[in-house]
């Protein structure tokens, strides 16, 4: 068994199954795709989980519009999330789905039951507003002339008996691990804003609808009752893992080194979940990973704006790693980002066509029809230009910070700044114009060399961020034939 402190342990959230993925949720998926890679590169026991949730009031009034089952309907959308995964190359070990009865449902009933022995659930009337979007009650704070500050649409007015957990009971403690960072939320602003909502107080949280409004799995002992979304979909963090059904499997890897997830779904996280942990006696999460929104054009994405950006079209019009790469570059990890087709192929044209394309096509070019350069036999274990190797070093400094601190942009800014040099050392150094004579060839042997290992080390450095060009990089290297990585767009 791998020694513990070995392990990497990364979720993404699980998105909800009431309608296809869009490219917020690509995102989220290709951000925590880098740290795992990254890890694994380090040498890491890497676990990295990703899923469905599929329970709740949303899946279900969705698929009664379309007269279709509940379960039908969460395995067609399920099906596209997974889908998305293999599309935009998401090196996931698995994927979990909340209506899976043999590994996810015995981690929900286990926690439910180790509530009930500490004393922690207990049933009550209650009346309240309900908004569907969130699959959560709302307080008068988050709502606007009874609007859901999110979802901009009326919450509803809900009135019935229900379970609920004593979230009231933890609220203490968990406000005293995140104080001191032993749950770490990032960024800073996330946890500020998580301490700030603890200051004004939460009321205990229902865990259980009305079977007969609700989708889930019965309440144990009791029919009439079914399981609230929440208790049933953040539990998949433990069950995907083995709880129940193989503890030496879940000792591996519990706790989360991170969970990444949108801002929207943040207070289940930094405050829902850790009680719920704490209630079971099992140890917090290490560090929550909170991004931003992808707004179009400076407008939330909206089906009834007509702006929603399909990520299957994006990838089947520009490839995986174009898409990949927009991500990571243009929309800054903690905050909200803009997506327009124009900002698109103009970071596209700018840094993958004229960038690494560019720098690639160049210095094969040169290696073939000035000097008839051999990799094989003299290939150099370092650069020998000092400028270079400084450079080359100080890139890699900032890029393994960068990644740390889940500043994404910051450390492609690092890999691109290599990119950047090495084009302007073939401009300076003009082997095209460089005499034929002995120390003429030498010169020209040196400083191809020297590409060549910046080119080999960039292509690693780009490997968790853009793996197929990473692997098209040292293929390209290896065999010193130039191939096109990306060509051109023609912006009309």
């Amino acid at each position: 068994m791998a020694n513990k402190s070995k392990k990497f342990y990364i979720t993404t959230s699980i998105p909800y199954t009431n309608a296809p993925p869009h490219i917020g949720f690509a995102l989220e998926a290709v951000q925590a795709d880098v740290l795992a890679r990254y890890h694994r590169h380090l040498g890491k026991d890497v676990f990295f989980l990703t899923g469905t949730d599929e329970h709740g009031l949303k899946t279900l009034r969705k698929a009664e519009s379309l007269g279709k089952t509940p379960q039908e309907f969460a395995d067609e959308i399920s099906g596209k999330f997974k889908e998305l995964a293999r599309v935009l190359n998401i090196s996931n070990d698995d994927f979990i789905r909340t209506t899976d009865e043999k590994r996810h449902k015995p981690s929900v009933y286990k926690l439910w039951q180790k509530y009930e022995e500490k004393g922690d659930i207990y049933k009550k009337k209650y009346k309240g507003f309900y908004c569907v979007g969130c699959e959560a009650f709302k307080t008068q704070k988050e709502l606007v002339n009874g609007n859901c500050i999110i979802h901009q649409k009326p919450a509803e007015e809900i009135e019935e008996e229900n379970y609920f957990f004593k979230l009231s009971k933890y609220l203490p403690e968990v406000k005293k691990l995140i104080e001191k960072d032993k749950l770490k939320i990032i960024p800073e602003t996330k946890k500020n804003e998580t301490l700030g909502m603890i200051s004004q107080g939460f009321e205990d949280v229902s865990f259980s609808r009305a079977k007969e409004k609700y989708w889930s799995w019965p309440v144990p002992g009791d029919d009439s009752q079914n399981m609230y979304v929440w208790q049933d979909a953040l539990p998949n963090y433990i069950s995907a893992i083995g709880y129940v059904t193989d503890p030496e499997k879940f000792k591996r890897y519990w706790p989360a080194d991170v969970h990444c997830l949108g801002k929207d779904i943040m207070k289940f996280h930094t405050i829902f979940w850790p009680a719920m942990l704490l209630s079971a006696g099992l140890e917090l999460p290490k560090s929550i990973f909170v991004h931003g929104f992808i707004n179009v054009g400076g407008q939330k994405m909206s089906k009834s704006l007509g702006n929603v950006v399909d990520p299957f079209e994006l990838v089947k019009k520009y490839g995986v790693d174009a898409v990949r790469y927009y991500l990571l570059r243009e929309i800054l990890s903690m905050e909200d980002g803009d997506f327009t087709f124009e900002k698109f192929e103009q970071r596209y044209n700018s840094d993958l066509a004229g960038g690494i394309g560019n720098l690639v096509a160049r210095v094969l070019g040169i290696s073939s029809k000035i000097i008839n350069y051999k990799l094989q036999s003299t290939n150099k274990s370092k650069v020998q230009n000092s400028k270079l190797q400084k450079k080359i070093k100080e890139a890699q400094k900032k890029y393994e910070l960068a990644i740390e601190e889940f500043k994404f942009n910051e450390a492609l800014i690092s890999v691109w700044e290599i990119i950047s040099f090495c084009d302007k050392y073939i401009n300076e150094e003009k082997l095209w114009e460089t005499p034929s004579t002995s120390s003429g060839q030498a010169k020209k042997l040196q400083v191809i060399s020297d590409l060549f290992f910046a080119i080999k080390e960039i292509a690693t450095l780009l490997e968790p961020f853009l793996p197929q060009t990473s692997e098209k990089i040292k293929s390209a290297v290896e065999s010193q034939k130039s191939e096109i990585l990306f060509p051109k767009l023609l912006i009309s």
